[in-house]
This record gives structure tokens, C-alpha cells and sequence, in this order.
């Protein structure tokens, strides 16, 4: 039986520690997929929604080299591997764009940084960790 595991990705050093927790994972599961994701997010109020939509696309862009260099890590360790960046309009807390991508894609495993601020902005704060331990319909492990 596959196994989906989602390891939501910033570029901090615990989300870093998050993907080698995936690699671990995938060693105790016969066929499993590895799915590494980057929510881009408003990380506060804006009074111009346009410009808060055109930064944050650029933000994606600049996530992307990274989302790519875990890909070919991934697939050069043999790991079924697929990578996106995923930019959240709605302006909510990137959690709830984990557990709505989790659910799309059947994950059995969502692996995070308990607190991250990487190079992409802020992604993974407490408050994001905490929504998706308490929210999401499948395991999830929490990397210190």
C-alpha cells in the first residue's frame, strides 16, 4: 500500500529537519510518495490588495530554486518525490491551505517545523503548526 507524506516547507532550519523526518518515513513504508509544499501567504493586513497579490507571487517565484534543489535531493535518494508552491489569496493562516492540499491529495503523513520563518517569508508559525495538528483529518508529526 502507498503512502502520501506532506512535509510543509519554509526553508528554516525545522522545516529542513522536517524533510529529513520524511526521507526516515518513507524507509518505513513499501511505496511511498513524498510531497514537499510552500504556502505563500499574506502575513498581515494590506490596504492594496493587487500589490499584496503581485508580492506575494513574486515570493513564489523566489521559492521555487528551493522547492526544486529538495526535488532533486529527493529523487536522487530514490523518493517518489513531487513539489509545489502554493500561494493562499484568501489571505487566511497557511494551515488551512496544508490540510486543504492533504485532503486533495489523500496525505497519510503531514511532517512540519513546529515554529519556521525562512527565506520565503513567514510560513510555519506557531499558530500554523497548531492549526494543522488540530484540524487535519490525517497523522501528524511535529518536528523540534
Amino acid at each position: 500500500m502507498s503512502m502520501n507524506i506532506l512535509v510543509a516547507y519554509d526553508g528554516s532550519d525545522l522545516s529542513k529537519k522536517a524533510v529529513e523526518e520524511a526521507k526516515e518515513q518513507v524507509k518505513l513504508a513499501e511505496d511511498a510518495i513524498v510531497h514537499v509544499v510552500t504556502v505563500i501567504s499574506n502575513g498581515g493586513p494590506t490596504v492594496n490588495a493587487a500589490l499584496a497579490r503581485a508580492f506575494m507571487d513574486d515570493l513564489a517565484e523566489e521559492a521555487r530554486p528551493a522547492i526544486h534543489e529538495i526535488y532533486k535531493d529527493l529523487e536522487a535518494d530514490g523518493i517518489a518525490c513531487e513539489t509545489e508552491v502554493l500561494i493562499d489569496y484568501s489571505f487566511r493562516n497557511p494551515g488551512s491551505k496544508v490540510i486543504e492540499y492533504a485532503k486533495e491529495k489523500e496525505i497519510d503523513l503531514i511532517v512540519l517545523g513546529s515554529r519556521g520563518l525562512g527565506g520565503v517569508g513567514r510560513f510555519l508559525l506557531g499558530s500554523v503548526s497548531t492549526q494543522i495538528v488540530h484540524q487535519s483529518a490525517c497523522k501528524v508529526l511535529v518536528v523540534k
